[in-house]
């Protein structure tokens, strides 16, 4: 048995800005949604939105965020076949932050179309990062950091989404 420790992988420096990317994402998706909703109880505290409306966006936001991966993956895993893993990683995080700078003119406006669009891309940006966050851990592990490597990029989307979640109200 080896005398490290699946937490060493936190330090290095080769693991750790993979694994924050991909957690952050995470993070990032469920605030989003969440805020989605939390904007659509407010503004139908406010009156500015009916009841049959708000449940009408309610239902209609996560079906809008997960089309992409029904129309998309197949796409997604022969983009990142083509791409550089580190690449993709690149122009993935540069769309989230181009997609929330979106989602923030979506908040600000209070325009569920353009917030709808915006989660929508949200899917998209997250449908191509699927498959290299799955196929970059033997790329930049050792053999025997592999199993706790896996562990950790298992365990940090659920914990982001749940944190994600409580954090958007």
């Amino acid at each position: 048995m080896s005398g490290h420790s699946q937490f060493d992988l936190l330090r290095e420096r080769r693991f750790l800005p993979y694994f924050s990317v991909q957690a952050l994402g995470a993070f990032n998706d469920n605030v989003f949604r969440q805020a989605i909703i939390g904007l659509l109880g407010v503004m139908a505290a406010a009156g500015t939105l009916d009841a049959s409306t708000r449940g009408t966006y309610t239902q209609l936001a996560p079906a809008v965020f997960i089309l992409p991966y029904f129309l998309f993956s197949s796409i997604a895993g022969q983009f990142a076949e083509r791409t550089e893993k580190s690449r993709l990683i690149r122009i993935t995080t540069a769309m989230e932050i181009a997609i929330m700078s979106l989602a923030a003119v979506g908040f600000l406006l209070e325009d569920m179309r353009v917030l709808l669009v915006a989660l929508f891309a949200t899917g998209v940006q997250s449908t191509l990062f699927g498959p290299v966050k799955y196929s970059i851990l033997p790329s930049v592990l050792k053999p025997e950091e592999l199993t706790g490597g896996n562990g950790w990029w298992r365990w940090a989307p659920r914990w982001r989404c749940c944190w994600g979640c409580c954090s958007a109200g």
